[in-house]
């Protein structure tokens, strides 16, 4: 594996960047604030090819590989990991069609949504299920040529103004993950709810919603897959886990950074605290451990554009990624004192948003086991 990125993908990063710093920074506190997505965001990222990233060109997308994703996760999360997730949802929220459609499915749907101009969310976690996905409760009773979905998710990003959302139902429990099967359920079919948005400690900006389904009538045609399709849904976790590692990156990098220009800038006791050997010791590790986490999620983004087999590397980029996260906010908070600890700071905000990486995408309880499951521990 090359160690350089291709002058392609450093342009990328450099457009993502440029448009994070510019359209989306002026944003953040009005959508931090009111806890609402900034829609006027979509056409915007649309205009300089931040939409249909890694999809197919023949359906509107415009290219581009896994190591790509990953910048643009990146680059969206360090400026605002809220918005930044809300906006990537946005992007990438088509992908399982992508991956697991028919013809007639890509055809339907990817066009207008890889122009923004329609939302995906994804459905699959529940109150009672949430790393056990074996656990959801939601049916779909098969009548005639639809099934009747009854049930209820959480969690869901962008689910509060979504189009589509992604729904995993059972069609038959006794079967186990056999019997699961992913739904493309249009929100505006009647039975559908969106029965609260949720009140988050961190991504405030990121709009996150409760759903209810009550005999909800679904074409057979939007069943997503063949039969047993959740088994394919799982194969597509490993991406899943890299995204959130790039976005815990993301939101290490801010952190650093902040730290950096801020321990130059306080003096005390006569000099900057970035000459007091104990911080100038934190900001080295931030330095190193922030490097070694992207080596670990490019390698792991690379494999996954090779198609070759990256369930333990996508693990370990996840569970590294997303602790790193966590340690290199607090470690930033912690050097702006006081300050780190009000609004005024963004490094407070940092801090919130890096509590989720090791929550969501499976927890890092989760990863472990799945690391020592392949080491064949």
């Amino acid at each position: 594996m090359d160690f350089e990125l291709s002058d392609e993908h450093k342009m990328f990063r450099k457009t993502v960047r440029d448009f994070a710093e510019r359209e989306i920074a002026p944003l953040i506190d009005e959508a931090e604030e009111k806890q609402k997505f900034p829609l006027e965001l979509v056409p915007r990222a649309r205009e300089v090819g931040l939409l249909g990233v890694g999809f197919p060109e023949e359906y509107g997308g415009s290219g581009g590989d896994m190591v790509m994703i990953c910048i643009l996760c990146e680059e969206l999360s360090r400026v605002c990991s809220g918005i930044g997730v809300g906006l990537f949802s946005i992007a990438m929220g088509p992908g399982a069609i992508s991956a697991l459609g028919n013809e007639e499915q890509k055809r339907k749907y990817l066009p207008s949504a890889l122009k923004g101009e329609k939302v995906f969310a994804l459905g699959l976690t529940e109150p009672n299920a949430g790393s056990d996905l074996s656990a959801i409760e939601t049916t779909a009773r098969e009548d005639g040529d639809n099934y009747i979905l009854n049930g209820s998710k959480i969690f869901i990003t962008n689910g509060t103004f979504a189009d589509y959302v992604f729904t995993a139902a059972y069609t038959d429990k006794s079967k186990g993950l056999l019997g699961m099967n992913l739904f493309i359920v249009d929100t505006k079919t009647p039975g559908f709810s969106v029965t609260r948005k949720l009140d988050k400690l961190g991504h405030r900006s990121a709009e996150t919603a409760e759903l209810l389904y009550e005999d909800v009538r679904v074409p057979k045609e939007n069943i997503l897959g063949a039969e047993g399709g959740m088994i394919n849904i799982l194969q597509l976790l490993d991406g899943g886990r890299v995204i959130v590692a790039a976005r815990a990156l993301g939101i290490a990098q801010a952190a650093y950074e902040a730290a950096f220009k801020y321990s130059q800038e306080r003096v005390q006791f006569g000099r900057p605290i970035a000459k007091f050997q104990v911080n100038r010791f934190k900001i080295a590790r931030m330095a190193m451990e922030i490097d070694a986490a992207r080596l670990l999620i490019y390698r792991a983004a690379w494999l996954l554009g090779q198609d070759k087999k990256c369930t333990k590397e996508a693990s370990m980029a996840k569970l590294f990624a997303s602790e790193l996260a966590v340690r290199v906010a607090g470690e930033a908070l912690q050097l702006h004192g006081g300050y780190g600890y009000i609004k005024e700071f963004p490094v407070e905000r940092y801090f919130r948003d890096a509590k989720l990486c090791p929550i969501t995408e499976g927890t890092s309880e989760i990863q472990h086991i799945i690391i020592a499951r392949e080491l064949e521990l």
